[in-house]
């Protein structure tokens, strides 16, 4: 690790987090091109500049949250799922998802071409997308968060499948995005939690590993920020096609070049 590959994973977190892409996939390609070894520090890097990306949209949404209360028990019901499918793997995510190249190239295919189809289905107006969050039922947040719990897989992006989740639903494409911008916070928080609990500070004890840390979790604020406001406003007037392609195209490279 340097300062070079800090503000590139930095960027790469804050890009990908929010986007149907997977950033957990894409970390783990960026940490391989880069050479980066898996150490106990990587690890708490990855998951401490996620924390970046998360403050941005808590500085986007806030007043937004407040304004629809109702929306933080759905967050809650949605959350519970995943909450119970990552502690009951914990052990297996971590030791065989995580370092699997395959599993991950698989994944992004799959849903990749899944994106594809499904917008393919809604422009042939079998599917159509008129839902808003504020309409949202329990019922459909606890379904949500069923999708949600798949993204333990590294390569489904957990964005992408409660995108996918919510759409299947009728919901509109940007306020599905809203909803998996809102339901990352406790996601991840809790993951990140969980994971800084059983961390060895001693590997804070160096100067330069807290630089790379502020470094880290600054780019992914700004750039997670950025993707945001754009991501919104790109799917007021696109679909998820685009992200499809690139998940396919990424994944056949993936496959080539292992």
């Amino acid at each position: 690790m340097n300062l070079i590959n800090a503000v590139i994973l930095g960027v790469v977190e804050g890009l990908t987090e929010f986007l149907p892409i997977s950033s957990t996939a894409h970390l783990l390609i960026a940490g391989k091109f880069l050479h980066i070894a898996q150490t106990e520090f990587q690890t708490f890097f990855d998951v401490f500049i996620q924390s970046g990306a998360i403050i941005a949209v808590v500085f986007l949404y806030f007043f937004y949250v407040l304004k629809h209360k109702d929306l933080l028990g759905k967050i809650v019901v949605s959350f519970i799922p995943t909450a119970i499918v990552g502690l009951i793997l914990e052990k297996i995510i971590k030791k065989i998802f995580f370092n699997s190249m395959p599993l991950v190239i698989v994944s992004m295919f799959i849903i990749g071409l899944v994106f594809i189809i499904f917008e393919y289905f809604v422009k042939k107006e079998k599917i159509k997308l008129t839902k808003s969050i504020k309409e949202m039922s329990y019922k459909e947040a606890f379904l949500t968060g069923i999708g949600q719990s798949l993204a333990v897989v590294p390569g489904v992006s957990r964005a992408g499948i409660v995108m996918l989740s919510m759409m299947g639903q009728k919901f509109k494409r940007d306020e599905s995005a809203v909803y998996s911008f809102l339901l990352a916070v406790p996601t991840i928080l809790a993951a990140s939690a969980l994971e800084i609990v059983k961390t060895d500070f001693k590997i804070l004890s160096s100067q330069n590993n807290l630089l790379f840390l502020a470094i880290g979790f600054l780019v992914s604020f700004v750039t997670a920020y950025l993707a945001v406001k754009w991501f919104i406003g790109f799917l007021k007037a696109n679909s998820l096609a685009v992200f499809g392609i690139y998940r396919v195209l990424v994944s056949a490279a993936l496959f080539f070049l292992k």
